[in-house]
């Protein structure tokens, strides 16, 4: 099968690609963002600082992210199975893409949170404003900037956990990849995905840049 013939199967491959990692790394900031606010004001100079709820989270957060994405892909299958009704397609992909990239997500969001300037915080508290406000209202609106950068990796690791999911059918790109390029001994096919691969994790970046540096208030 040569690369003309490959076109729609191409074609669709990357709508899949674009689907698990746009859907993936939405739905891991909806779940990594909140964990990554607990992880920051919990900590010991943290504005609500407890010590339990804080290393209980870390540690979570922490096995799961030592846990490498083909091993998680793999033990999560019954579970990937329970929500989504099947293991295989880019839809069942989404379950581990989640649980293997919002712990990663919540590092960042709390390593972004760790570079907005105590000073204002201080300030809010002093002016009475309640945790809540100062989460929604200081720390999240002034670590915007940080937040996009990290997006903009996120996304692009995000990417590369979906290409490696083509190994037990995930679908997209990494899916024929494997199947054509790596199984059928079709080098042309492999470097064909491996082109697209990277071009979209350019685009990703660029305009992820391009995103955080407009938004970025403190260079106006």
């Amino acid at each position: 099968m040569n690369i003309s013939t490959m076109l729609p199967a191409l074609g669709q491959g990357i709508v899949e690609t674009l689907y698990m990692t746009v859907g993936g790394t939405i739905l891991a900031y909806v779940l990594g963002i909140p964990v990554g606010v607990l992880l920051y004001i919990t900590a010991e100079d943290g504005i609500k600082p407890n010590k339990f709820i804080n290393g209980l989270v870390g540690v979570i957060v922490n096995v799961i992210r030592s846990i490498p994405f083909l091993i998680l892909l793999v033990s999560v299958i019954p579970l990937t199975r329970i929500i989504a009704g099947t293991s295989i397609g880019s839809t069942a992909t989404l379950v581990p893409l989640v649980i293997g990239s919002a712990p990663f997500v919540a590092r960042m969001v709390e390593s972004s949170l760790k570079e907005v300037d105590k000073g204002i915080i201080e300030a809010a508290q002093s002016m009475g404003a309640s945790t809540w406000q100062i989460i929604i209202k200081v720390l999240l609106p002034e670590a915007k900037p940080s937040l996009l950068v990290g997006s903009t990796i996120a996304i692009t690791t995000i990417l590369g956990y979906s290409a490696m999911a083509g190994f037990t059918g995930g679908g997209g790109l990494g899916t024929i990849a494997v199947n054509y390029g790596y199984n059928r001994y079709q080098t042309d096919v492999m470097l064909v995905t491996v082109i697209i691969l990277v071009v979209i994790v350019q685009v990703f970046q660029e305009v992820g840049m391009r995103v955080a540096t407009a938004m970025d208030r403190r260079k106006k």
